[in-house]
């Protein structure tokens, strides 16, 4: 993570001690059971529907300081509905501050510019504020809350993504809908979050509450970092899945590396050095990293 120790929790409740999250539409209608979605909690289209199109996160000019060192040195990005976006760079670059600003992280001081989410600036916005919104961060190193089972944790986020107490029987069917979409063992809703979980564990669990939280725009830092190929292969198919029944959700991917855009085909690779994106393209940019690496772009 750039700008803070490795490891330091962001502030986005209820992601305990991180921010809440706020579905609000009524459940999607259901198709024969081979082929339905997942119960729906929030505001998600209905599978099938397609992106209605337009931006759904601006970022524009963006200066961003931890304590009085600058990281963030003027970015600019826009995502549109539906689209994944993958942000490169090496250490040090600035990809996790950015990952973490756009969350709200109060650690992080814009100096300058502005983010607009869904047509809305929210720049001065706390972090539980943009979650309940629809914003949503998968953790580089997802915290450890013992006591907190998975199934419990996710009622409480829920619940507050949509701001009204839901039951947990609504929960429960989502839930196991959604763990065997993406091939997790039932019991895994029993266990207490993250404990004693695997790196594939905790980052599959990251995704299943993308997935249960239907947020409208995803900031996944470093998903891939610690994984094997077949635990990347896994975490990437429940990545589609989640993408194939929201396909308005869009996605910023935060990357070192190409293997994990083999399994996901971006919409558009960024590559970021010392706090710039210095250059975009398509999947084509990504093969060219892999080939010359970063130091070509610094020339």
């Amino acid at each position: 993570m750039d700008g803070v120790p490795e490891g330091t929790a962001t502030a986005e409740a209820p992601r305990a001690p991180q921010a809440p999250r706020d579905p609000q539409a009524q459940r999607a209608p259901q198709a024969p059971r081979a082929e339905r979605a997942p119960e729906s909690l929030g505001t998600a289209a209905a599978p099938g529907s397609g992106p209605a199109g337009g931006e759904v996160l601006s970022v524009e000019d963006l200066h961003v300081a931890v304590e009085d060192h600058e990281i963030l040195r003027g970015v600019d990005l826009v995502v549109e509905q539906g689209e994944l976006h993958a942000l490169m760079g090496p250490n040090g670059s600035g990809k996790s501050t950015l990952a973490n600003t756009l969350a709200g992280h109060p650690g992080y001081r814009v100096t300058k510019g502005r983010i607009v989410f869904r047509g809305e600036e929210i720049t001065s916005w706390a972090a539980d504020a943009r979650a309940r919104a629809g914003m949503f961060l998968a953790f580089q190193y997802p915290e450890e809350i013992p006591g907190v089972s998975v199934s419990q944790f996710l009622r409480q986020a829920v619940s507050a993504r949509r701001g009204t107490e839901i039951s947990v029987l609504e929960v429960r069917v989502a839930l196991l809908e959604w763990m065997q979409r993406l091939d997790m063992d039932p019991s895994f809703a029993s266990r207490y979050l993250n404990e004693g979980f695997s790196g594939g564990e905790k980052k599959r669990n990251e995704i299943l509450q993308m997935a249960m939280l239907e947020p409208e725009v995803a900031i996944l830092d470093e998903t891939d970092s610690g994984l094997d190929v077949d635990a990347l292969r896994i975490v990437a198919r429940g990545i589609e899945e989640v993408r194939r029944v929201r396909p308005a959700l869009g996605i910023v991917l935060v990357t070192h590396y190409r293997r994990i855009l083999e399994e996901l085909r971006p919409d558009r690779v960024h590559v970021m050095l010392d706090g710039r994106i210095v250059e975009s393209g398509g999947p084509e940019l990504a093969e060219r990293l892999d080939r010359e690496g970063y130091e070509a772009l610094r020339s």
